[in-house]
């Protein structure tokens, strides 16, 4: 490990009034333990004994002491013109309760998880110009604490956007920035059980955690089939007490269908005539590959639909910024979901805005998505090569498609004996509301999957398959 300022232990805790014996004795003790246990990772450097000395309010010899006899023990090392450093190393399988086990996870060589996106292919040096623009033009004044609704200048820069390119019908005080879609869903189940909708349509199969997160503020979940046409919205006449719908009207997860024209019909009728609500996953709608997306189901009812959508997919998880707009009449009761909303730091909503008003976030998207694209066809070259008997659903968009298995196949299996090669894949079944071992299928997800190891992972599947 490089010796530089970044693994400095100079405050790690030290309680001498516990134990007996001398007060080197009791220092030696308590340095031992702080190693063993992890809170002084190997190579950590130590601070200079009168440092120490002065912290501790003991004699410098008291430190020195303490120092020789670990490095005795081979728990430290000193060299010259250098600082003390941790020298020991757990043993292989020794389990560190602190710190250190944060390094004991390997990640995976091939990533095929669902719904995450390129990470090496995230902009560094934009959302730093980024950064840095917001840092350097914003006043003083707005350094604080963020406002709860999100800043005007994201909100409108974002109503503005999704009208350019998503067709909505959103204005500035339509918007509410949240930290990510999931947070956006508890926002928009709150205000319509307090608006008196108990029961929300889901799909299913469909993405956990909006699933998740509607259930954690007590909505009661009506679970309706989704196949390659999207939600089979036909069945809301069997259920009269749902009263709002969830639903990826522009790329369903995981069967990465399209909610069908005539399937959207039916949903907005059933809207208008039941006096319901629709909550529109925005879900992958910026990358689509053989033909424009179709727009948002909230431009055609925006007294209806509540839209919600995030950065994570296109940027990145880490900027945590998500955002609901939602009907008027709904704004207030959505701002004031929980004493303590949740909002992304003023800086990360200030350098979005910008991102999108210089042109750098379209120009980003147009590059990923050619990225994706090719990836997607390499992805399904290789499929049809080395499982041709394996059939693929989706349409030509977004971050995975679903990958059917031959009847008999244990979808669980075939992932475990995956994870032990370093491929990561995804189980349908842990999509559905309830298990179908006699449909077994894979979600593959190709945003975090290099280009160079598509063939690899590929390969490796088949192997798994065919053994």
């Amino acid at each position: 490990m490089a010796e530089s300022q970044t693994n400095l232990a100079w405050d790690v805790l030290i309680d001498l009034t516990q134990g007996h014996g001398t007060l080197h004795e009791r220092l030696t003790r308590a340095l031992r333990a702080a190693i063993r246990a992890g809170r002084l990772p190997t190579a950590s450097a130590l601070p200079p004994s009168r440092i120490l000395a002065a912290r501790l309010k003991v004699s410098r010899w008291t430190v020195t002491r303490a120092y020789t006899q670990l490095i005795a023990e081979g728990y430290l090392e000193a060299r010259a013109g250098s600082a003390t450093r941790v020298r020991w190393t757990p043993d292989p399988g020794t389990h560190l309760p602190t710190g250190a086990a944060r390094d004991a996870a390997v990640p995976a060589r091939l990533d095929m998880t669902p719904g995450r996106p390129d990470l090496q292919g995230f902009p560094v040096t934009r959302w730093v110009e980024a950064i840095r623009r917001a840092a350097a033009t914003t006043p003083y004044s707005q350094l604080g604490y963020p406002e709860p609704a999100g800043t005007l200048r994201l909100r409108q820069t974002l109503a503005d956007y999704l009208n350019r390119v998503r067709g909505t019908s959103a204005a500035p005080d339509s918007v509410t920035i949240c930290l990510r879609a999931a947070d956006a869903m508890v926002r928009a189940c709150q205000a319509m059980l307090a608006d008196g909708i108990s029961h929300l349509a889901v799909e299913d199969p469909g993405w956990p955690q909006l699933r998740e997160a509607a259930a954690f503020t007590g909505m009661v979940l009506v679970p309706l089939r989704a196949d390659r046409d999207g939600m089979q919205v036909e069945q809301l006449s069997a259920h009269p007490e749902v009263g709002a719908v969830c639903v990826g009207a522009t790329h369903q997860f995981p069967t990465g269908g399209v909610l069908a024209p005539g399937r959207r019909a039916i949903l907005l009728e059933w809207a208008r005539r039941r006096n319901g609500l629709i909550i529109e996953d925005d879900y992958d709608a910026e990358f689509r590959y053989d033909r424009p997306p179709v727009s948002a189901l909230q431009g055609m009812a925006p007294q209806r639909v509540l839209l919600l959508g995030s950065v994570s997919k296109t940027l990145t998880p880490t900027v945590g910024v998500g955002w609901l707009v939602s009907p008027l009449r709904l704004v207030a009761a959505v701002r004031a979901a929980g004493p303590f909303p949740l909002v992304p730091p003023a800086l990360n909503q200030l350098a979005l805005a910008w991102l999108i008003e210089s042109g750098s976030y379209d120009r980003y998207l147009h590059a990923a998505r050619k990225r994706y694209q090719a990836r997607r066809h390499a992805l399904l070259d290789a499929l049809g090569r080395l499982l041709p008997t394996c059939r693929v659903e989706g349409a030509a968009a977004g971050l995975h498609l679903l990958l059917w298995l031959p009847p008999g196949s244990s979808a669980s299996h075939i992932a475990a004996s995956a994870a032990r090669r370093g491929l990561l894949l995804a189980d349908l079944d842990r999509f559905r509301m309830r298990p179908d071992p006699a449909r077994p299928g894979l979600v593959l997800g190709y945003g975090n999957l290099a280009d160079s190891a598509v063939g690899e992972a590929v390969s490796a599947l088949a192997e798994i398959l065919a053994s």
